[in-house]
């Protein structure tokens, strides 16, 4: 049995999601933070919160190939 190396839930996808207290099911509004990256995002809606998710993943996605550009 050989363990693969890379986790199916890698730490560089790790997310703190911060509701406003006057968030509502309806009207979510807060912050999100990578855990790893630090980039922080507010999002006023929950569709914002999707594309703040997308767009974090798409930038990670970029510095990834990047960097296997550079070696």
């Amino acid at each position: 049995m050989s363990l693969n190396p890379e986790s199916k839930y890698p730490n560089r996808r790790s997310y703190v999601v911060k509701l406003r207290s006057d968030a509502m099911p309806g009207a979510l509004v807060g912050r999100l933070e990578n855990l790893v990256t630090g980039r922080q995002s507010e999002f006023s809606s929950a569709e914002a919160l999707l594309e703040s998710i997308d767009s974090d993943l798409a930038s990670a996605t970029g510095e990834h190939a990047a960097d296997a550009d550079s070696e």
